[in-house]
């Protein structure tokens, strides 16, 4: 069936039923209802390699857990033999992630707890970690105008 999309840079397109739309539902459900979904849906996230590599590992982050920025540089600088590699660049590459939720950027926090860069908004972020079971204690916004 083709639909005229006037959304769409004036063009059509071929609505399909496919079987990610149903994993990806069926993901959403899950998770939405508090417990861990158990698989990813197919995924073909579009970014450079450094971008895709830190996707990669924010898809191995477990569900209910939290990871720094810090410790996602320490390891790719480890997986490509650099002596380190900035927190900042792993920052920028999280913040491009067109499929959060699903690659958990949400889990992702910066040192000593700051709860920082998330582009659905800082109390989407809590919200999210808090349905994941995350122990908030020792978690924070720091105010602003500080830095972090």
């Amino acid at each position: 069936m083709k639909k005229f999309c006037e959304n769409e840079q004036s063009g059509y397109f071929e609505e399909k039923n496919l079987a990610v739309f149903d994993q990806t539902r069926r993901w959403l459900d899950l998770y939405f209802s508090g417990r861990e979904p158990g698989f990813t849906p197919a995924l073909n996230p579009v970014g450079t390699a450094f971008r895709r590599a830190v996707w990669e590992i924010l898809l191995k982050i477990p569900y209910g857990q939290t990871m720094t920025y810090g410790q996602i540089a320490r390891e790719i600088a480890a997986a490509r033999g650099l002596a380190n590699m900035s927190a900042q660049a792993v920052g920028g590459a999280v913040g491009h992630n067109e499929i959060s939720i699903i690659i958990p950027c949400h889990r992702v926090i910066g040192a000593h707890g700051n709860l920082t860069g998330y582009a659905g908004g800082i109390d989407r972020k809590i919200k999210l970690l808090k349905l994941e079971g995350i122990d908030m204690q020792g978690l924070f916004t720091p105010a602003k105008g500080t830095a972090l």
